[in-house]
């Protein structure tokens, strides 16, 4: 009987944990904010139980701290551990790329497009929010074309947490930058040539991580992981 209620506990205890991620990504929990239980069972309608088993899925993804007697907050990670993930994402983008570009067609470029042109939307109207959104389609709907579900499933464990942190938290980005950044990894999708695609994932993650390392305010710079620098063409 135990076992039956978690499992028809669970789709709605995802419902939750869709809504409390997509109010940590809008900003509104920010960071080292509390989230409360029986705050959020009251505004979702529904009881404790799904709202904490969602914060533990949250937790599992890094973005909340549990602790006892003090209930969830929204943890802000180190300069490290953010520029540490950025690594492992230029890795994963750059597999996806290989995966994707091969079985790329037109309607997936015009989708791309979009998105670089909702950034760019976003970043002459300097809505922060909207950028990251845009942002983070576009980078997802190469990480998809990759067709590759366990690939897919760890990318998504460290987006969010990127999305998160630079772009409602580190104050002084630069959005038309961030956004032309982009546009380097387009042209070479267009030309489907996938290596000159994980060449231009990898100067942008390295350019990014290169921004956030001065930007990123954290006591102990010590030990910070960087983006390998990547060899110029002679």
């Amino acid at each position: 009987m135990a076992l039956a209620r978690v499992v028809s506990r669970s789709p709605l205890a995802d419902q939750v944990k869709e809504r409390l991620l997509e109010a940590i990504l809008s900003g509104h929990y920010p960071p080292d904010s509390r989230i409360i239980e029986t705050q959020v069972a009251r505004e979702l309608g529904t009881s404790q139980a799904p709202v904490r088993e969602a914060l533990r899925g949250l937790e599992a993804l890094g973005l909340v701290e549990i602790t006892p007697f003090r209930g969830a907050r929204v943890r802000r990670p180190s300069r490290r551990e953010i520029i540490e993930a950025y690594v492992v994402r230029s890795t994963l983008e750059g597999l996806a790329a290989r995966l994707a570009v091969p079985g790329m067609n037109e309607a997936d470029l015009e989708e791309l497009r979009g998105h670089l042109e909702a950034m760019r939307a976003a970043a002459r109207a300097n809505d922060g929010h909207r950028l990251a959104e845009a942002d983070a389609r576009f980078h997802s709907r190469i990480v998809e074309l990759a067709d590759n579900i366990s690939l897919e499933r760890v990318w998504r464990s460290l987006e969010p947490t990127s999305r998160t942190y630079i772009t409602l938290v580190v104050p002084g980005a630069d959005p038309h930058w961030s956004t032309e950044l982009h546009a380097p990894i387009l042209a070479a999708l267009e030309r489907r040539d996938p290596e000159a695609v994980v060449d231009a994932l990898g100067r942008h993650f390295e350019a990014v991580s290169e921004n956030m390392a001065r930007r990123w305010p954290d006591d102990d710079a010590s030990g910070i992981v960087a983006l390998p620098r990547r060899r110029r063409p002679t």
